[in-house]
């Protein structure tokens, strides 16, 4: 089992990441909004329909991609989890129906909830889908993160995330690296370790993938402007300061020479390694101990499913 704590992540750098109020653009990142679009295709995968479920962080995980998962399942319920009061009233100015909408006032869902993580989260197990676009990789705890997930999701919910993986910018490193300035950026967990993370915070056979995108920018401009979108690098060890004019001028050359590519007439490229994963909250096993606690709703299922379920 991995640690719990990535070792290349700054605590008080992820929660200024989290913090940062939300943009006057209701536009959430281009590149998430593809991955949102990719794993919305996976849901094909899954027979269950969600009753309710929960959208982590959609302002940076995808507006669009919220959209579609809504789309999918009109009738559903949804919670929506912000990192502040402030991006949560942003997120339901985006995503809340008008008021002359049908699905403000006809039968069908529920009304939606729109919290502020950490003070306000789902009610445990309260939902039959948790969905987490691009948020796991800024976790400076991400195993108390899925930790919340799993702790949101009713028995025989399941998780639908993805992330960054290990190669992503593998460039933009290298480029440092051979400069000898610091990190670019902080480490990504590979997917096998998430997937070890997901079994000790109780899911079930998790099945994980990933598949690398490569992106191409017409000059290193355009490639930092979306890197700033997009996240924030949260080494422990990154420049402490503030970068001058000089500096700056010292990357745009440097990235303008070693990552244009001929065949693709100059222009940048960069590779984003996306791991994707899903996995569902089993039933609790019935644990032999001086004192157990078990839910009333997961007891009845127990019942329900006879002494083998809980065996």
């Amino acid at each position: 089992m991995p640690s719990d704590l990535p070792p290349t992540i700054a605590p008080p750098a992820a929660d200024r990441w989290l913090r940062l109020p939300p943009a006057a653009s209701a536009a959430s990142p281009w590149l998430h909004e593809e991955v949102a679009r990719r794993m919305e295709q996976r849901l094909e995968w899954i027979v269950a329909k969600p009753g309710r479920w929960a959208h982590w962080f959609p302002l940076r995980g995808g507006l669009e991609g919220h959209a579609a998962v809504q789309r999918r399942f009109p009738d559903a319920g949804f919670d929506v989890v912000e990192s502040t009061p402030e991006r949560a009233a942003a997120a339901r100015t985006a995503l809340e129906a008008p008021w002359w909408s049908p699905r403000r006032w006809g039968v069908g869902a529920a009304a939606p909830r729109f919290l502020a993580a950490p003070a306000q989260l789902p009610a445990p197990r309260s939902v039959d889908m948790l969905w987490a676009n691009m948020a796991l990789h800024a976790a400076a705890d991400p195993q108390a993160l899925i930790g919340q997930w799993h702790q949101a999701l009713a028995v025989d919910g399941y998780l639908m995330f993805s992330c960054f993986g290990p190669d992503t910018l593998r460039e933009l490193h290298r480029v440092y690296a051979a400069h000898g300035w610091p990190a670019a950026g902080h480490a990504f967990t590979d997917m096998h370790d998430w997937g070890d993370m997901l079994v000790h915070a109780g899911f079930a056979e998790p099945v994980m993938d990933m598949e690398r995108i490569v992106l191409t920018y017409e000059n290193p401009e355009r490639l930092l402007a979306e890197l700033r979108e997009i996240g924030r690098n949260l080494h422990p060890a990154r420049f402490p300061a503030l970068r001058g004019r000089g500096f700056r001028a010292r990357l745009l050359h440097a990235l303008a020479e070693a990552l244009a590519t001929p065949a693709e007439g100059g222009r940048l490229s960069v590779t984003f390694e996306i791991v994707y994963g899903h996995a569902f909250k089993p039933l609790p096993k019935a644990r032999l101990a001086p004192e157990s606690s078990v839910g009333l709703e997961d007891m009845r299922r127990m019942l329900r499913r006879g002494p083998a379920a809980g065996a």
